[in-house]
């Protein structure tokens, strides 16, 4: 074989991993986390998250104990913060299912680093999500109705109401994604488990890796059950935001009965969830040493998604008010008017700004891969994100068609001590992922490196 060819054999790919790097050392670099001794800094946010959790629990026993008429909500706007941070954490969701299985149904190698922390993202994110439609309903002990089950009242569900839509589509996303996700755990689970020096952690890893032992059938099953989860796990990606739309699509509510919702509200969860897998992938590359692994050109890549994606957003923005204009509808224009003009015009121009102007630095490639803006930026699009979920909720509500039905919402120190609160939640079960599972997948990282090239290290 020349030196030609055999440079050709050989895949390098030096922006998936730092070159250099051997099979043990990522084995090493995965797997300290879990086994370092406790950091101090990880210690005191953890106790901060905690406390956000306990912050969570008394609002919501609070709300339950005195009911709804604690939140800021009025006549006219029935829906306040809950709806708001249900679409905001639904929406941070949404990156975990894209990066782990349409990217890998195309084969996109680098999300081999990115996939299991987003996969992680999504099921704490929905997991928070599910807390405000359930405390919303009002009487909480009758959640059950929401479910196909003769109740003790023989009625069944409105299977018409978009809400229940929501309740079958946001469990089954979080019970695939799930799935997905311990799958593609179980291999680097059987090394943790090899690697343990405690019996304790041995059985424990024992336990959830399922008697891996890594033999040619395991791996073949793995992998078929990988790839038919990916599968089912891709149609969900653009249905489940997408019947989150329903709540308001499917409405005759000037603002919201649009059929641009579905797509628009899609390209927006995407953009918010890269941009919330960028904020925690910056912290935690930073903070475990994870710089070898975690490339630039892995940020870079991500980058230019919210690029994209916040472009799309920003054409749905501009598009809203051209089929307002476009329809002769009055209402329609006047909700759209009132949005950018009204009282809550504050709220729509942070949101613009946030969503539409910060992601154009993502055009220059000093800003793709620079830190600290790539940080900065991603902070901006969640923040303008859940401004752009209030914007959706309220300002279509709370200028009724009768100026006698006009009224001003203003969420009270509940509405805010829980949407806090559901941070605290978020946060707790992110630290707890960090540290003891492996935040990164070992056996994909070791499958782009040139070492797993058969033809690695041919000479003439």
């Amino acid at each position: 074989m020349t030196a030609s060819t055999s440079s050709i054999v050989q895949v390098k790919r030096p922006d998936l991993v730092v070159p250099g790097e051997t099979f043990e050392s990522v084995t090493e670099i995965v797997s300290r986390p879990m086994e370092m001794k406790l950091p101090s800094w990880w210690l005191i946010t953890f106790c901060v998250a905690v406390s956000g959790v306990l912050l969570l629990k008394s609002m919501l026993a609070y709300l339950i104990w005195e009911g709804i008429g604690i939140w800021g909500l009025n006549n006219p706007v029935g829906w306040g913060y809950a709806i708001v941070n249900f679409v905001f954490w639904v929406g941070i969701g949404h990156a975990g299912t894209l990066i782990s299985a349409i990217l890998f149904l195309f084969r996109q190698k680098w999300r081999t680093a990115i996939n299991r922390f987003a996969e992680a993202m999504t099921i704490f994110a929905v997991i928070c999500a599910g807390i405000f439609p359930g405390v919303h309903i009002g009487r909480q002990w009758l959640a059950y109705w929401l479910f196909p089950i003769p109740n003790s009242m023989g009625m069944w569900p409105n299977f018409k109401s978009p809400l229940l839509w929501d309740v079958f589509a946001v469990s089954t996303y979080f019970t695939v994604s799930l799935m997905f996700w311990y799958v593609g755990l179980v291999p680097d689970l059987a090394t943790v488990r090899d690697r343990a020096k405690s019996k304790v952690r041995q059985m424990i890893y024992g336990i959830f890796s399922l008697g891996w032992r890594g033999s040619n059938r395991h791996w073949q099953n793995y992998e078929k059950a990988y790839l038919l989860l990916a599968a089912l796990a891709t149609p969900l990606v653009l249905s489940v935001h997408s019947i989150v739309s329903f709540d308001f699509a499917v409405s005759q509510l000037p603002g919201w009965h649009t059929t641009i919702f579905p797509p628009y509200f899609v390209a927006g969860a995407i953009f918010s969830g890269f941009a919330m897998v960028v904020t925690l992938m910056v912290l935690a590359r930073q903070l475990f040493n994870l710089k070898a692994l975690v490339t630039i050109g892995h940020l870079e890549r991500m980058n230019k998604i919210i690029l994209l994606t916040g472009m799309l957003v920003g054409y749905a923005y501009g598009m809203e008010f051209f089929m307002a204009w476009y329809s002769g509808y009055q209402y329609e224009t006047f909700a759209f008017i009132n949005r950018a003009t009204g009282p809550y015009a504050w709220a729509y121009w942070i949101m613009v700004s946030c969503n539409v102007i910060s992601p154009q630095l993502f055009w220059f490639k000093k800003c793709r891969t620079s830190i600290p803006i790539m940080f900065i930026v991603s902070i901006f699009v969640n923040i303008g994100m859940w401004f752009e979920r209030f914007v959706i909720t309220v300002t279509s509500l709370h200028r009724d068609f009768l100026p006698s039905s006009w009224g001003y919402y203003s969420p009270t120190w509940v509405d805010v001590c829980t949407f806090i609160g559901s941070f605290g939640l978020f946060f707790t079960l992110f630290l707890l992922f960090l540290r003891f599972l492996p935040v990164i997948s070992i056996s994909e990282i070791k499958n782009v490196m040139p070492e797993a090239d058969p033809h690695y290290g041919e000479e003439h």
